[in-house]
């Protein structure tokens, strides 16, 4: 199976479910990039010294734009309105959870490449 035919798939939820199945996968995965970007924001920030800004800001963009996909493809697919139980509500609150883990990512890179004091790795 495609990759193509994977994510039509799960955003129409005929993978598991019903049509709401897509627009919780795609909320949760906006969400989760949401939480990744602000942790990797804080660990730019200096106030979290485990791990990397860097990878945290680079895996938010990936999550965010895999669930910015999935929340279109969702509204492109599922047929009637809201309040039908298709699951449209929830993909239409996927997309500004998704952009706004894209753009905090996108935040956390230009930080991390600007060279402030607390990105620079200490010995």
């Amino acid at each position: 199976m495609s990759a193509s035919a994977v994510l039509m798939a799960a955003a129409e939820g005929g993978i598991i479910g019903d049509g709401r199945t897509g627009a919780n996968l795609a909320l949760g995965a906006g969400l989760l990039g949401l939480v990744i970007s602000w942790l990797a924001l804080a660990r730019a920030g200096g106030r979290i010294s485990t791990g990397s800004a860097r990878t945290g800001g680079m895996s938010a963009i990936a999550v965010g734009t895999v669930a910015t996909i999935l929340a279109v493809l969702h509204l492109a697919t599922s047929s009637g309105g809201p309040g039908t139980g298709n699951g449209l509500v929830g993909a239409v609150l996927a997309i500004p959870l998704a952009l706004g883990g894209v753009f905090l990512g996108r935040r956390v890179l230009t930080r991390f490449r600007a060279g402030r004091p607390a990105d620079r790795m200490t010995s």
